[in-house]
């Protein structure tokens, strides 16, 4: 595993369930998403972001492919895909069962192991892509984005700001003014490293794992035990390893193997939790003191984490999906099970 090589292209297991659902106006633009706002509303049942129907016309005045929000088939069952660019890369959103606080529906890349975080909400997402194109100096690139961001765009951003902004470099704004993103900081780390600066390397690492930040999400503590690593401060590495793989194995970033082996556990893991869904395994959480709701749940996020170290998504669908109906989450089973 090589250290800063997630880039774009790349929660506890529980906490709150949300089902508010209230109805959004029509967009007057002449390209809108009601397949998506509805699919949202009726299959994942939650609540669609404000801003949905500009950030798929953003999307696609980008280049990429708008495509059906039920075009599930391979994916996490978690995703709701939004787009697809000509590489293939898929831009999507992410549902989660029981959404972390400040993360209620992420826009994230879909890869084989699981997603990689693009942006805590769609209007942050917004707000980076057009910052990045007005950094460019394309004024027909900046204003054909401003046409199909519309109300939002206007809202997020001004055209010009990052110009007159006193410091020219775009990552340092993007963090700022816009909010934090993963490859971003990633990106500051590798800054300070070829500078060999790796006091400030290390620090900005740590500020990465801290829990507020990006809460569920595995990838900040891989990456800071990639980065211990290669200070030399290997028992730190492996401790920090071994806490991204106590989080959703299917957030990590890169495959499971390569966090293991820094964690020295290998296939340890893959075998604990192989033994907490027997029925010995759950007999002993009920003995303890666990609810058969919390085991139903804790068996729906073992399964996502054990589909995600080959990406055999569609092997386990049916059995997470009857986890969720057995916590009482039927409308978060119907979502995982759905396929066109």
């Amino acid at each position: 595993m090589k250290i800063g090589g997630g880039v774009v292209n790349g929660a506890s297991r529980a906490t709150r369930h949300g089902r508010g659902i209230s109805s959004l106006s029509a967009c007057s633009s002449s390209f809108s998403s009601p397949e998506h706002i509805s699919f949202i509303k009726n299959v994942a049942a939650a609540q669609p972001p404000q801003h949905l129907s500009h950030l798929l016309r953003l999307l696609k005045a980008r280049g990429q492919s708008i495509i059906s929000p039920g075009a599930k088939q391979g994916l996490i069952p978690l995703a709701i895909p939004l787009a697809k660019s000509s590489s293939g890369a898929l831009t999507a959103l992410l549902r989660w069962p029981t959404a972390p606080p400040g993360m209620e529906m992420p826009v994230v890349e879909i890869q084989k192991h699981g997603v990689w975080l693009l942006a805590k909400n769609v209007d942050q997402f917004i707000h980076r892509i057009l910052v990045e194109e007005d950094a460019n100096n394309s004024l027909e690139g900046i204003d054909k984005l401003f046409r199909a961001a519309g109300e939002a765009g206007e809202k997020l951003y001004k055209k010009g700001n990052f110009i007159k902004w006193k410091n020219s470099d775009i990552d340092v704004y993007l963090l700022r003014q816009v909010g934090l993103f993963p490859d971003v900081i990633e990106r500051k780390v590798m800054h300070h490293f070829a500078k060999g600066d790796h006091v400030s390397a290390l620090v900005t690492g740590e500020f990465y794992t801290k829990k507020e930040h990006f809460p569920g999400f595995a990838r900040p503590f891989v990456f800071n035990a990639e980065l211990l690593l290669r200070v030399g401060r290997n028992l730190e590495a492996k401790d920090a390893a071994r806490g991204a793989l106590k989080l959703p194995w299917w957030t990590l970033g890169c495959r499971y193997q390569e966090v293991a082996q820094i964690a020295h556990w290998e296939d340890k893991q893959i075998k604990y939790i192989k033994e907490k869904m027997t029925e010995e395994g759950k007999q002993e959480d009920l003995n303890k003191g666990k609810g058969p709701t919390q085991i139903a749940l804790d068996e729906a996020a073992f399964l996502l984490d054990l589909a995600s170290v080959e990406g055999t998504w569609d092997e386990y669908v049916e059995r997470i999906a009857e986890c969720y109906k057995e916590a009482g989450l039927h409308d978060v089973a119907a979502f995982v099970s759905y396929r066109e």
